[in-house]
């Protein structure tokens, strides 16, 4: 499990180390170090440097590149240094190194790779046409381009960016900061890793989870065990408007594939033929209906629901004023844990958002950002300005637990929150959301109802995804050939604790 920070914590991480006894300038020459044992360097390098920190850690690689005998450039933006950058920036020029100025003019043809150093962590807002049209050069070059830190023109703390630098790989130094994952970070760097330079993280710390940390979840299974032993779930969803029998089907099976005992399917009387035929697993229960909607009624409910370990709903279930009912009556009534998702959020949406504080269940939310606007009445806009703020918000005032969607899914109660940077564009397909209901009711049939478990079914869910993109391609794939992958991306988790 790797630690990840925002721009803030690091900062004040920083300064209390140096305020500790370590000296800045030891921790600039760190990082250098760090930057230079993450690549194999080959060729004439181009380190192009701003004017702060991150211009430093460059002056630091050159040094040590310098030492190796691979060949380098200094490409300075502007004449303007740091304390630290400074003292490193003269022993470049004691050394000989070449050092040349930096524009939009500049050609990186015949450099092997460049080094970005031109903005830090701390950037925010866009960049300025000066440092746009370099970082538009840089991306233009066609050469294998080595971030430090963070991508020059990428906001530390969201990931979002209107021009950037693309990297190949970008070196994170001290703690990985949330921008590396948020926002449009995935399709802006290459490969990730990070760097140690031995700051103690001080303030709030998120996680971001890897197949190991994923093995409590799931526990190795009893030969001495039967179906009732990993759960009875249900999956209450579908209307006249959204039957998509195959894409209901596939809710069930993701739950199956995700290690429950028994999945019950719960629809409006209606769906029943057309349904039946695609549960060869699963079993079905039927709701009263009027006009292709379920109708609430108690003894319905009561019916089907007794004995269950877990409910997902609202998955292909419309709007109507009978599903605020039946979404109370679950809240109020029952135990178990429930997953919310899709029309199940906009139906909560449209009603009072105290009722999640008088459930008598462990309330589950999985909305993506236009959801999460409807849900607490913040634009979308500033929501992804700030995602893990507003989900640990959230969270905390309602007592749930709490999956924003997005290219890194985060996974908070208000205190504890993790990331998980696991899926793929091919999963931009309808029914990607319902698979991952799926797939966290089945974990619910068994584990315990708590942020590691929703976490660990967003990442099985994504893996699946990747792996089922790699079969096929992003533009293909369908939710259903992520189900079909559920099995494979769950024996690569089972496979972690042997390595």
């Amino acid at each position: 499990m790797q630690t990840v920070v925002d721009v803030k914590t690091m900062r004040e991480s920083d300064a209390a180390a140096i305020r500790g006894g370590v000296p800045s300038r030891d921790l600039m020459y760190r990082a250098g170090v760090g930057v230079f044992q993450s690549y194999p360097w080959h060729g004439k390098t181009a380190i192009v440097c701003g004017s702060g920190n991150n211009a430093g850690d460059g002056y630091v690689l050159a040094l040590l590149l310098h030492q190796a005998a691979i060949p380098c450039a200094i490409l300075l933006l502007e004449e303007r240094f740091s304390e630290d950058g400074l003292f490193y920036y003269t022993e470049c020029k004691k050394c000989g190194i070449e050092i040349l100025t930096c524009n939009e003019d500049t050609d990186f043809s015949s450099y092997a790779e460049i080094v970005d150093c031109l903005l830090g962590t701390g950037f925010r807002g866009v960049l300025s046409p000066r440092y746009a049209a370099v970082v538009a050069r840089i991306n233009q070059s066609g050469r294998p381009v080595i971030a430090v830190d963070i991508n020059s023109g990428l906001n530390g703390d969201s990931g979002r960016a209107e021009l950037c630098v693309r990297s190949s790989l970008t070196v994170s130094v001290g703690t990985y900061k949330s921008g590396h994952f948020l926002g449009d970070a995935k399709d802006m760097i290459g490969s990730l890793c990070n760097v140690d330079i031995g700051i103690p993280i001080r303030g709030k710390e998120r996680f971001l989870l890897e197949a190991e940390d994923l093995l409590s979840v799931f526990a190795e299974r009893k030969q001495n065990s039967h179906k009732g032993s990993y759960g009875y779930v249900s999956i209450l969803g579908g209307c006249r408007e959204y039957a998509g029998a195959v894409k209901l089907a596939n809710l069930s099976a993701s739950a199956l594939r995700a290690g429950c005992g028994v999945v019950k399917l719960i629809l409006p009387a209606f769906l029943e033929a057309s349904v039946s035929p695609y549960l060869l697993e699963s079993t079905l229960a039927l709701l009263p209906d009027k006009e292709g909607h379920a109708l609430f009624s108690p003894d319905a409910l009561d019916r089907v629901l007794s004995g269950q370990k877990a409910l997902a709903v609202g998955m292909g279930w419309g709007r109507s004023e009978e599903n605020r009912k039946i979404l109370q009556y679950v809240l109020q009534k029952f135990a178990f844990p429930v997953v919310i998702d899709a029309d199940g959020l906009n139906t909560l949406a449209e009603m009072e958002p105290s009722i999640l504080r008088k459930t008598s269940c462990r309330v589950i939310l999985t909305p993506h950002p236009k959801e999460m606007e409807r849900l607490c009445g913040i634009p979308v806009e500033q929501i992804l300005d700030d995602p893990i703020r507003y989900a640990e918000e959230f969270a905390r005032e309602y007592g749930v637990i709490l999956l924003l969607k997005g290219p890194c899914t985060v996974v908070t109660n208000g205190e504890k929150t993790y990331l998980v940077s696991r899926g793929c564009a091919g999963m931009a397909t309808a029914g990607s959301g319902d698979v991952l209901s799926g797939v966290l009711a089945g974990l619910l049939g068994y584990a315990e109802a708590s942020p590691l478990t929703v976490a660990a079914g967003a990442y099985l869910a994504g893996r699946a995804g990747e792996l089922a993109e790699q079969e096929s391609n992003a533009f293909s794939m369908t939710a259903g050939d992520t189900v079909k992958q559920l099995p494979r991306a769950l024996s690569e988790i089972l496979s972690a604790k042997n390595e």
